[in-house]
């Protein structure tokens, strides 16, 4: 009986968790305290947009990384001035610790000057993506 009752505690902490979780999962916040982190196209291996860049932190088995992938890459396809640029998470570990990266993908939304003002963890829709993206213009 203790067994039973130890098994359905932890079903319940699991679901509980999933679900907050899920509900998380690829909403936007915004990305720093004071907005004073910025990133420079050297340190993230690609342009910056001219009016806003999308980066995506990635791992090679991560899922989820594939769908936003192209949710980013149509998003800076359909508006102008946007870039997207891809960070693997793994190569890059210095700037996934500073960044407080803590899973992938992680999408920052960044400014025309490089500074962090959005980020989502988990795959983000692309209203929320286009929304974000006003917080940058």
């Amino acid at each position: 009986m203790n067994g039973l009752v130890v098994r359905v505690v932890a079903l319940a902490a699991a679901t509980l968790f999933a679900l907050l979780r899920a509900g998380r999962d690829g909403r936007t916040r915004v990305g720093t305290k004071d907005g004073t982190v910025r990133l420079s196209e050297t340190e993230l291996g690609g342009p910056l947009g001219s009016r806003a860049t999308l980066v995506q932190f990635s791992t090679v088995f991560c899922q989820p990384c594939r769908a936003t992938r192209r949710v980013l890459a149509e998003v800076a396809g359909m508006v102008d001035g946007v870039e997207h640029v891809e960070v693997d998470a793994e190569a890059r570990l210095e700037l996934v610790r500073r960044l407080e990266i803590r899973r992938t993908p992680t999408v920052l939304v960044l400014d025309a000057e490089g500074r962090v003002v959005r980020r989502a963890s988990g795959q983000p829709r692309t209203a929320d993506v286009i929304a974000a993206l006003g917080q940058a213009f």
